[in-house]
């Protein structure tokens, strides 16, 4: 008959504030692990909102329901949804597609608000100008340079760039972004 014998062994230290050195290599492993496979998780999403409203108008479906897009061996498009479906097409088919859908799709007030606050953005950073709160309803803000108030400028319903010098004066709408600072009396880039 074969005999088992038992024996327990003790605890490498009965004081709690010792770690193991092993222990803690081992837990900055696991935590370097976890970090990276969060940043590859994390990559950012290359579809903007007008992306993905051209892709499902193309394939009707909503555009939440779009999560990715990509190009396979240059010739199949495959559309990636939300719920794990995937959807191949012919690239040249997918192109063209979307070049008729583009000619068609108006902005959304978000994207038109997305769009003209990159420009203003560009437009200040040119000239070496700041501006305070931008109304979003009507997309116009103050301009200054040096701290010092030179006008106003915004984006009408009419689609053009305005700039006025005074709060209540009347404006002068310009072709571009650059036009309306000119308006303003600013006319030179900063050196960069």
């Amino acid at each position: 008959m074969n005999q088992f014998a038992y024996s327990q062994q003790a605890p490498k230290s009965f004081n709690c504030n010792t770690i193991d050195e092993k222990d803690l290599a081992q837990a900055e492993f696991y935590n370097h692990l976890e970090a990276q496979a969060k940043e590859t998780t994390q990559a950012t999403d290359p579809l903007t909102s007008h992306d993905r409203r051209i892709i499902a108008e193309i394939i009707e479906v909503e555009p939440e329901s779009i999560r990715t897009i990509w190009l396979e061996a240059g010739i199949t498009v495959w559309v990636q949804l939300v719920d794990g479906g995937r959807l191949p097409f012919e690239r040249n088919w997918f192109a063209k597609r979307v070049a008729e859908v583009k000619a068609t799709l108006r902005e959304t007030p978000r994207e038109r608000n997305d769009r003209l606050s990159d420009e203003l953005e560009a437009a200040c950073h040119r000239y070496g100008l700041t501006h305070g709160e931008i109304d979003w309803l009507s997309f116009s803000t103050t301009l200054y340079f040096n701290n010092r108030r030179v006008g106003f400028v915004g984006y009408n319903r009419a689609d053009q760039w305005y700039s006025r010098q005074r709060p209540l004066g009347g404006s002068r709408t310009a072709i571009d972004i650059d036009a309306a600072i000119a308006l303003l009396g600013i006319s030179q880039p900063v050196a960069a």
